[in-house]
């Protein structure tokens, strides 16, 4: 089976082709490229992609790198610096890798591999120069486990499976499933991301492995969670966010993934909850699946104006798809080892998953929770009375509701809201709603519609028409003080209710309101006793 290569591609080959038979003529160093694993099953799906791992037969992968550098060189082709990357057994790496950029192209150089285990260890016991055929057997999926020849230009399948899994959309193990988890028990969350990265299947064997115990525990006690959160985010900014969802739910691995916290033993937390929360997440991902989706019922179609933004907004999507997935952890608070009291939401992102600011998980998340209180009693608010522009502008200027810098902006907290008030009015195994749904659905219609209707989509950016100095010359006093917080509050407020008026009659108000409305007299004096000069005795 052939692959296509681009240009630079063929010139990425041909360097390492050349390079190894220099070595083998004038350093008398017998060694072999192959172009392993993601590289080779992208090309074969014709997908882009642009990192390619090399694994070497009998070399290990600094030495060989320093000697691509130095055979690049003598051909005048510059390459990029050698960065090593050790071993770590105990976070399941187990090969030393060296990488470097050939041809603006990022370039890993590993050896083949062949393990040797002691009995009841996932860390192996010793690593040798292994065959092609044992490289192969140790990768996570087959369809993974495929190699590109540099020198032949053929793809070779030492499984015999992997081009038929390939082919046939399934995820597999090369080994059986069991063996190959142990060794590395993130490969479970490999074998989800790619399921519904590429809408294969999983095989029955690999899900019965998954749902082990044995397996289960190895994944909370042998792997970072670095590694198991920088595998969510890869699965929420994915191709299929809700079948991710859907196989954590159905391999039992919600709480090994979501569950991990130090102190979680004691944070009082009921075991009802350990056998409810997969459901209750789901629910909320098959929800927001289903009313961000183009394809979706007319009955259940919310705003168009809560989903458009999230179509240029990828991070966005992907908070909210996190969200949802700890929805089961809402109403649970966590004090954490410096005996603070947090949200178990927040605890979760950065202990579980130990995500941070990056993408604005951490910060973003949280606020979107924060956020559901006072947005359901706005929109209880709404629903008894018409709610006047002024009221309705500062509700979805509240930080908790709309803050630009975390992320978090006023339609993806209503869509949020409105994804967990569906939550109780979803059947998750029939993937069904229920008649109340649709009343649900129409409240957070005509509450967005409202928010268009008076144009304050528009002011929810808007800074305040006046500033600190301007207030203060308004008011003639001499300086500004911790007042002048509330006069913002309250400008806002004026320019929202009076959206066609200007800075002048903003300061026209003010003044008509008096100093007296937020100034004391003490604040209004040039000086205050404490800074009076002391009187001096006359000689």
């Amino acid at each position: 089976m052939q692959i296509q290569l681009t240009e630079t591609e063929s010139h990425v080959c041909k360097l390492l082709d050349g390079c190894t038979k220099y070595l083998a003529a004038e350093k008398g160093i017998n060694t072999s490229c192959r172009v392993a694993g993601g590289w080779v099953r992208d090309k074969l799906l014709a997908v882009e992609s642009h990192d390619i791992d090399i694994a070497l037969s009998d070399m290990m992968g600094v030495p060989f790198a320093e000697h691509l550098r130095d055979y690049a060189l003598s051909n005048g082709i510059e390459t990029g610096h050698i960065t090593k990357i050790e071993q770590n057994p105990d976070q399941s790496k187990h090969l030393e890798t060296a990488t470097l950029k050939v041809f603006g192209l990022d370039i890993d150089l590993v050896n083949l591999r062949s393990e040797e285990y002691t009995e009841g260890s996932r860390i192996p016991s010793g690593i040798a120069f292994g065959t092609p055929l044992e490289d192969a057997l140790r990768r996570d999926i087959t369809i993974n486990a495929l190699f590109y020849n540099v020198h032949s230009g053929q793809v070779e399948d030492f499984t015999e499976r992997g081009l038929d899994d390939l082919r046939n959309g399934i995820i597999r193990t090369p080994l059986p499933p069991r063996e190959t988890f142990l060794d590395d028990p993130l490969r479970v969350l490999r074998c989800v991301r790619f399921a519904s990265r590429l809408g294969f299947e999983v095989i029955e064997d690999v899900k019965e492995a998954a749902r082990d115990p044995v397996v289960k525990r190895a994944l909370i006690e042998k792997v970072s969670r670095e590694r198991v959160g920088d595998e969510v985010t890869k699965m929420i900014q994915g191709r299929d966010p809700l079948r991710s969802a859907q196989l954590i739910g159905e391999l039992d691995l919600y709480h090994p993934i979501f569950s991990v916290i130090p102190e979680i033993a004691k944070a009082g937390i009921p075991k009802e909850f350990f056998q409810a929360a997969p459901q209750e997440g789901l629910a909320a991902v098959s929800i927001l699946h289903t009313v961000t989706s183009p394809d979706g019922s007319d009955l259940v179609r919310p705003h168009s104006d809560l989903v458009t933004p999230l179509r240029k907004d990828h991070g966005a999507v992907a908070r909210l798809y996190l969200a949802a997935l700890l929805l089961p952890w809402k109403q649970f608070t966590h004090v954490d080892s410096k005996k603070k009291t947090q949200s178990t939401v927040a605890a979760v992102i950065r202990e579980s998953l130990k995500l941070g600011t990056q993408n604005h998980y951490l910060d973003g998340v949280p606020a979107l929770f924060d956020g559901i209180q006072t947005l359901k009693d706005g929109l209880r608010k709404f629903t008894r009375e018409n709610i006047q522009r002024a009221p309705l502008g500062v509700l979805l200027r509240n930080k908790s509701v709309h803050n630009p810098l975390t992320g978090n902006q006023w339609t993806t907290s209503l869509l949020f809201s409105m994804v967990t008030d569906l939550v109780p009015h979803y059947r998750v195994n029939e993937n069904a709603f229920d008649e109340q749904a649709t009343k649900v659905i129409q409240q957070y219609t005509a509450f967005t519609k409202r928010v268009i209707e008076l144009g304050l989509q528009n002011d929810v950016d808007s800074k305040p028409v006046v500033n600190g100095k301007e207030i203060v010359a308004a008011f003639g006093v001499s300086r500004v003080g911790p007042w002048v917080g509330k006069v913002l509050e309250d400008v806002v407020e004026w320019q929202l209710q009076n959206p066609d008026k200007h800075k002048e009659d903003c300061i026209e108000w003010l003044r008509a309101r008096g100093v007296d409305y937020y100034v004391s007299v003490n604040e209004r004096r040039d000086e205050t006793p404490a800074k009076r000069p002391r009187k001096t005795e006359r000689g």
